[in-house]
């Protein structure tokens, strides 16, 4: 397994899912493709302008995020590709799988638990549920 999907988000599981998968890539001598994707799907405001400040804080948001992970894998000696894509997470994950020939996908868990729910959150299921290759589901530091 020497090419491995990392989902990252700025969650703590999604920080401790992008440690694990550099540890990951160190020990196998593998590479890295991080994908961080942007749910357009989850904004709610319709205003433009507001859509506008939203789409520039959180795109530097996710590249400061990117870059963090990039700062990490270097320093790992871990080759490490990003990549910030638009959509509904779980499909733009399982479609940069497919496409970029990943042997593993790296994901943190999601989502809040309540009584009688997983522990996952729904996008994460759906990896989970569809993915044609092993998913590694990493918990909060």
């Amino acid at each position: 397994m020497t090419r491995i999907l990392l989902a990252v988000n700025d969650s703590p599981a999604g920080v401790a899912a992008a440690r694990t998968a550099i540890r990951f890539a160190h020990e196998c001598q593998g590479q890295i493709l991080a994908v961080h994707v942007v749910d357009v799907a989850s904004r709610t405001d319709s205003r433009p302008a507001t859509r506008r400040q939203d789409s520039s804080a959180g795109e530097q948001a996710s590249r400061a995020l990117l870059g963090y992970i990039t700062n990490l894998a270097t320093q790992a000696e871990v080759e490490i590709e990003t990549t910030m894509l638009p959509g509904r997470p779980a499909e733009v994950i399982l479609d940069r799988a497919a496409v970029w020939g990943a042997d593993i996908i790296v994901l943190g868990r999601s989502g809040v638990r309540h009584v009688g729910q997983p522990f996952v959150g729904s996008q994460v299921l759906h990896v989970i549920e569809f993915a044609d290759v092993p998913v590694l589901v990493v918990p909060a530091a």
